[in-house]
């Protein structure tokens, strides 16, 4: 019998089969943070000047294939009709199940990083200048896969692709854009009414705030109100503001990547209300 009990929900995947969502809310308060870092996508993306083939692997049920150590699986229990039931394997939805599994696939995947692989927790993105090139980093990917007991969803890997989406973006030979199913969710947001949606808004579009000339600037009217002791307000200025984003991003161009050893320069500024900066 475990001293542990968290609850659970069923939410509908994109597939249509039902995920199990448990709370681990309680558990993760006294849970001491695992402080791997997660690599930013922005930082992932500049190794991919010149690739032209493209492969992209998802791992099933990620989280599902690492063991938890026999004292900690009492930890997982949740709670159901018939009593509490435990995982053997990590589930999802503890806090340090993300940095975990990047720590994994990071160590098993060291070799290859910054040369032919991408890996963002459970996504993986080879990349290859030839078809030769290309065929043989693939087999050593899933050579290196089979070797470590990591298992794909082949109903959702693509191979041997010149236009991938990955990480809610497009890439191909000619750069990086934004990939247009996920532009779809802020085009179609309706108008917020507190700040907390604000907050939803500005975090789902700023992920691709890149993409974006004059971003921080254009969105200062619609920070204003999330700030403490500010009485929330939607003003003219925030429509303004809030339309604005959404034309900017449904025109957002193709970004080019930068060619590996040209001199770059940088020239930077900023203000009260923003910062902006050139590469050239």
């Amino acid at each position: 019998m475990s001293p542990w009990g968290a609850p659970i929900l069923f939410v509908k995947k994109k597939d249509g089969t039902m995920r199990m969502c448990i709370d681990y809310r309680k558990l993760n308060k006294v849970t001491v943070r695992n402080h791997y870092p997660l690599p930013r996508i922005d930082d992932l993306f500049d190794q991919l000047k010149g690739a032209r083939f493209f492969s992209k692997i998802d791992l099933r049920s990620g989280y599902h294939q690492l063991r938890i150590r026999e004292e900690d699986i009492q930890k997982t229990a949740f709670s159901r009709r018939y009593g509490l039931f435990e995982f053997t394997v990590m589930p999802f939805g503890l806090t340090n199940a993300p940095t975990i599994f990047m720590d994994l696939m990071h160590r098993v995947m060291r070799p290859y990083l910054d040369r032919f692989v991408i890996v963002f927790i459970d996504d993986i993105l080879i990349y290859s200048r030839t078809r030769e090139d290309h065929e043989g980093h693939l087999r050593t990917v899933l050579t290196t896969l089979r070797e470590h007991r990591l298992y794909a969803k082949f109903s959702k890997c693509d191979f041997w692709l010149s236009v991938v989406k990955f990480l809610g973006h497009v890439i191909s030979e000619q750069g990086i854009s934004v990939d247009s199913e996920k532009i779809r969710a802020i085009i179609d947001w309706k108008t917020p009414e507190s700040v907390a949606d604000i907050r939803s808004f500005l975090g789902l579009a700023g992920y691709y705030r890149r993409f974006v000339q004059d971003f921080s600037s254009i969105a200062a009217p619609m920070t204003r109100p999330t700030k403490k002791d500010v009485r929330f307000e939607w003003s003219d200025e925030c429509e303004q503001a809030f339309c604005e984003l959404k034309r900017r991003l449904t025109s957002a161009p193709v970004l080019t990547l930068t060619e590996p050893g040209k001199i770059l320069n940088v020239y930077t500024d900023a203000s009260g209300i923003g910062l902006g900066r050139v590469l050239t």
